[in-house]
């Protein structure tokens, strides 16, 4: 039995149609049409526009819950309130931290990522702990280390082959020769909480290290003498850079400078959420650290660094399209089929195409999030 949806716009991977049709069958996409034939019953969604799931790459935590915790049901708790926030497949984040801390976390996620129910888990992102400390953000110093192949293979052994992403510093020592071995592993390699130099960058990026790490936040700026990470971010030619548009972490003409360089198709909406994400203001931890949330922003009780964000996707995905970054098309692509592509997953999620699972979000035409649907079915509504 299948069901017929018509909106009044439809985003596509490559296009944008209106007063269109999509049937899902099964749990999949089965159709996408502009017209429908005559007799066939359908369920006008009316003036909405109807879009891909989106999809975190970056994301510690949610509703008072923390991937570090290394918790099967506070994983569980994110995956269902991600949901509310239009996100259908994401990343469970690791922070900077003891080996065996990461040992237990990599397993945990193996073990419990195939019985959620909620946004689903297409991998993990291993932020750390081959960081360095000049720009540690809220990263723990104490555990950072030069980067080591094995300890990599280990973590994607003990999480059933779900680790296929990692932050790294590029001036740490190996740092090229870690990038080379984690591609042959088929883990993508970004750069991030670095003071690398450009060349530093630019000798990983060669050796296959392919994104940035919530760009600008947590890397050395562009001077025009030492270009750094920020210029290696803007300039080097094929390589994705995650941005945070949540107002605080990047002003909003620093983030369009970047999506004027890079293009839509690089820039990808993250949003480094923590586990205060969803609730109200107040006290929280990100990791070991005492973290303050007030006025929309995360910071670290002590020093006062930004302590990741309680972005939700959806919002940054309406901030893009307000602050004049990229139509609405694109920046839902910024957060779904360009996060899926830079894994190799545009064809598991991400975008609405036959085959595919049935993930979509409904908009109003405010941008707000009316409902989302998993496999077909309606698990949140606004």
């Amino acid at each position: 039995m299948s069901e017929i949806y018509r909106a009044k716009r439809v985003i596509l991977s490559q296009e944008d149609l209106s007063d269109a049709y999509i049937e899902v069958a099964g749990g999949k996409f089965v159709g996408i049409y502009t017209e429908l034939e005559e007799g066939r019953d359908y369920v006008d969604l009316g003036e909405v526009t109807l879009a891909p799931g989106l999809f975190d790459l970056h994301i510690h935590g949610f509703l008072g819950h923390d991937v570090m915790d290394a918790d099967p049901q506070g994983l569980a708790a994110i995956a269902e309130g991600l949901l509310s926030c239009g996100v259908t497949s994401w990343l469970p984040t690791t922070l900077t931290a003891p080996t065996e801390e990461l040992n237990q976390v990599c397993q945990m996620i193996g073990d419990t990522a195939p019985h959620l129910s909620g946004a689903r888990v297409q991998g993990i992102f291993l932020e750390g702990p081959f960081f360095t400390e000049k720009y540690k953000g809220a990263q723990n110093p104490n555990y950072m280390l030069d980067p080591e192949i094995d300890q990599l293979k280990n973590w994607r052994q003990l999480s059933q082959g779900l680790v296929n992403r990692i932050g790294i510093a590029p001036e740490r020592e190996g740092a090229v020769d870690f990038v080379k071995a984690a591609k042959e592993l088929g883990v993508h390699v970004g750069l991030g909480h670095s003071n690398a130099t450009y060349d530093q960058a630019k000798a990983c990026h060669e050796a296959g290290a392919d994104f940035f790490v919530h760009t600008y936040n947590g890397m050395s700026g562009l001077h025009h003498r030492e270009p750094g990470m920020v210029g290696a971010a803007l300039s080097f030619k094929e390589v994705y850079a995650e941005l945070i548009c949540d107002g605080y972490h990047v002003h909003p003409r620093a983030a369009q400078i970047l999506v004027d360089q890079r293009g839509p198709k690089e820039s990808l909406l993250v949003t480094d959420c923590m586990r205060a994400g969803g609730l109200a203001d107040g006290p929280s931890k990100l990791g070991e650290f005492e973290v303050i949330v007030k006025d929309g922003a995360a910071r670290l009780k002590e020093g006062g660094n930004l302590a990741g964000s309680i972005l939700e996707l959806k919002t940054a995905v309406k901030h893009v399209v307000e602050w004049g970054l990229a139509s609405l098309p694109e920046a839902v692509r910024m957060a779904s089929y360009y996060p899926a592509k830079s894994l190799g997953l545009e064809n598991v999620c991400g975008q609405i195409k036959p085959g595919l699972d049935a993930d979509f979000i409904i908009l109003d035409e405010n941008l707000d999030l009316k409902a989302t649907y998993l496999k077909g079915e309606c698990r949140y509504q606004a």
